[in-house]
């Protein structure tokens, strides 16, 4: 066999891979949004969705819960990374114990979060015995939403941030000492250091984590369902709701290239934003 056929060879595999498992589904998908009962082409299940009365809340509640749990993701995986960094014993235990959340599916997630605060859940016991209520709060219901938009990114956040925080912890593991070193006896302080060393070679993990953890809350769904049943809306919640309730694949296939659209968009927003300069390494 030829040399320079070797490296077809080795990504054989993985371009298969994706064509079966991501590009045929997306063709299959693709197909059904823009047919039509009778086999012609027709933008008519985009007019159903747009023109549904839920849609504009479904949208901007989906976009509502990205903008808010992944800056503060980032925050607090930022915080918790540089905390291990500076740790010179129990750093595996500690970056073991805030990665459990990661073996929790996101439904088990929201079932645990639904007990902190359900009326007969943790929150109202602890408010009740403490005296600071006479009788339990309904947190979840469904003249307050916004409580339950508190409770559902709270689960979110503590889901998901150790995705997050494992790849921001392996790239500042990844950056030389001697950058630190040399930014101390130029009379760096800690937050210069963090703004001007540690931020801009961090750039590709960063990139990393932003792309992943924002189409990931895009994708929200089993939390939502969890803690707030069919009173706050999400995209992936309504793609579910046309398919197997109201049995209508066009409108969902719809829904969902909506929401690989715009997770195109951020993915070319972040690569913009965050572009990688030539030589740096992730």
């Amino acid at each position: 066999m030829p040399v320079r056929l070797l490296p077809f060879l080795l990504i054989a595999p993985a371009v298969l891979f994706s064509l079966v498992l991501f590009v045929y589904p997306l063709l299959l998908v693709a197909q059904s949004a823009f047919t039509a009962g009778d086999g012609s082409a027709t933008l008519e299940h985009f007019a159903t969705m747009f023109g549904h009365w839920k849609f504009g809340a479904t949208l901007g509640n989906t976009l509502l819960l990205a903008a808010l749990v992944v800056p503060l993701q980032l925050v607090l995986a930022l915080a918790l990374a540089q905390m291990l960094t500076q740790l010179q014993r129990s750093r595996d235990t500690l970056l073991y114990l805030w990665t459990i959340p990661l073996g929790i599916s996101d439904l088990a997630a929201g079932i645990i979060w639904l007990g902190i605060f359900e009326q007969t859940g943790f929150l109202n016991s602890l408010l009740v015995g403490l005296g600071l209520r006479a009788q339990p709060a309904s947190f979840l219901g469904y003249d307050d939403t916004l409580t339950t938009l508190v409770a559902i990114v709270l689960a979110e956040i503590w889901r998901s941030t150790p995705i997050v925080l494992v790849i921001l912890a392996s790239g500042i593991g990844m950056i030389p000492r001697e950058y630190r070193e040399a930014a101390e006896v130029f009379g760096a302080g800690p937050w210069r250091k963090f703004f001007h060393v540690t931020l801009p070679l961090l750039r590709p993990s960063l990139q990393t984590a932003l792309i992943l953890r924002t189409i990931l809350a895009l994708e929200v769904f089993a939390v939502v369902v969890a803690l707030s049943g069919t009173k706050f809306p999400v995209l992936m919640g309504e793609i579910y709701h046309w398919q197997f309730t109201l049995q209508d694949g066009g409108v969902a296939s719809a829904m969902a290239l909506l929401l690989l659209a715009i997770s195109i968009g951020v993915t070319l927003v972040y690569l913009r934003v965050l572009r990688v300069p030539a030589g740096v390494r992730a």
